[in-house]
C-alpha cells in the first residue's frame, strides 16, 4: 500500500502540471484535498496497515500531502496574480435574453410607402443633391433676382452660388435636363428653409416631389393622380381639396388641404403641399418645348402626410429621437 500511497503523490503532482487556469485550480483541489479528496483520504488508510508499518505509512502520507498542498498554494498565488475576473459571472445554462431589435424610422417608412405606391402607378424614382446651385435651385424653377424666395435671410445659402436646396423641384430640373418627354417620375428627399419651428414646421424637413410631362397632359391628369394617391395612403373617406396658390414654377397653380381632425374633434385644414402645371418658362430653361408638351408637378411635405395618416399632431416628433414615440410605428 506504500507504493499505492506514491502513486498518489505522483498523479497529483502530474495533474497540477496540468492547471493553466482557476477553475482547473478548483477542480484539482476537491479531486486531490478535500476532506474527500484522493490525497487526504490517504491518512484514513493508516489504521489498515499492520502495526509495525504504520508509522512508516502515517510519515509517507503526511509527507505527500505537503508536498501537494505546498505545490497547490504556490500554482494558486501565481494564478491570482495574473488573474483578472472581468464583468459578472454568467450562467451559461440559462436561456437566452431576446434584445429589442431595430426598425426603420417612421420616416423612412412612409417614404417607403409612397415609393411603393407610386411605383404602382407608373412612376419610376429620381434623386438629386441637397446643396444646390442658384440655377437649379431658382433660375431654371422661373424664380427671377429680386423674388422674395431668393432672399438670403429666407435659405441656408453656403456661397454666392451654392444653398441648400429649398425644394425638390430642383430635382425636376435635373431630371428634365438628362431625360426628354415622356416623363414620370417621383422624388424624395430633404429640403432645408429657415423656417420658426412650431408644431407644423421645422428648418429641415421632406418632401415629395412628382412630375408628368407628355404632349396633352392637363390638371385632370393631375387632379385624379392626386385623387388616387389619396385614397390609397389614406382612405377613400378622407376629405382633401385643391385651393387655388401661386407658383413662380407652375401656371395655374393650387396647394392640396387635407381635414385633420384632433382627438377632441375638431377639424381644422393642413395643406400639405403645392402643386399645378409646369410653366412654359421651366420647360423651356431645360430645352422642352413648351408648345408641343405640358406637364404637371407636386411637391408633398412627407412629415405632413404621416402627420395626418397617424395622427400626430407635433412636427418635431419625428426628430426628437424619444423611443416611446418611435417604437409606436
Amino acid at each position: 500500500m506504500l507504493k499505492q500511497f506514491e502513486q498518489i503523490g505522483k498523479d497529483a503532482l502530474e495533474s497540477l502540471r496540468k492547471v493553466s487556469n482557476s477553475a482547473q485550480l478548483e477542480e484539482f483541489r476537491v479531486h486531490f484535498l478535500a476532506r474527500k479528496g484522493i490525497v487526504t483520504d490517504m491518512l484514513s488508510k493508516i489504521g489498515a496497515f499492520p502495526a509495525e508499518q504504520r508509522k512508516d505509512a502515517g510519515a509517507l502520507a503526511n509527507k505527500i500531502k505537503q508536498e501537494v498542498t505546498a505545490a497547490f498554494e504556490h500554482l494558486k498565488s501565481s494564478l491570482q496574480g495574473t488573474t483578472v475576473q472581468k464583468g459578472p459571472i454568467v450562467d451559461v445554462t440559462l436561456p437566452g435574453v431576446e434584445f429589442e431589435k431595430g426598425k426603420a424610422h417612421i420616416i423612412t417608412q412612409t417614404i417607403n410607402e409612397l415609393l411603393e405606391i407610386f411605383g404602382r402607378m407608373g412612376f419610376s424614382i429620381a434623386y438629386g443633391p441637397e446643396v444646390e446651385d442658384e440655377w437649379h435651385n431658382f433660375v431654371a424653377l422661373n424664380i427671377p433676382e429680386g423674388h422674395p424666395a431668393r432672399d438670403p435671410s429666407d435659405n441656408f445659402c453656403i456661397d454666392n452660388n451654392k444653398l441648400l436646396r429649398s425644394q425638390t423641384s430642383t430635382i425636376q430640373i435635373r431630371t428634365m435636363e438628362k431625360q426628354k418627354p415622356p416623363i414620370r417620375v417621383v422624388a424624395p428627399g430633404r429640403v432645408y428653409r429657415p423656417d420658426t419651428v412650431d408644431a407644423t414646421h421645422m428648418f429641415m424637413f421632406h418632401q415629395l416631389e412628382a412630375l408628368v410631362v407628355d404632349e396633352g397632359v392637363s390638371m385632370v391628369d393631375m387632379k385624379s393622380t392626386i385623387a388616387q394617391f389619396i385614397a390609397v395612403f389614406f382612405g377613400k373617406d378622407v376629405k382633401w381639396r385643391l385651393r387655388p396658390s401661386f407658383f413662380p414654377f407652375t401656371e395655374p397653380s393650387a396647394e392640396v388641404d387635407l381635414l385633420f381632425v384632433a382627438s377632441d374633434g375638431t377639424e381644422k385644414w393642413i395643406e400639405v403641399g403645392g402643386c399645378g402645371m409646369v410653366d412654359p418658362n421651366v420647360l423651356n430653361a431645360v430645352n422642352i418645348d413648351s408648345e408641343k408638351y405640358t406637364g404637371w408637378a407636386f411637391g408633398f411635405g412627407i412629415e405632413r402626410l404621416a402627420m395626418r395618416k397617424y395622427g400626430i399632431t407635433d412636427i418635431r416628433l419625428f426628430t426628437e429621437n424619444d423611443i416611446r414615440f418611435l417604437k409606436q410605428f
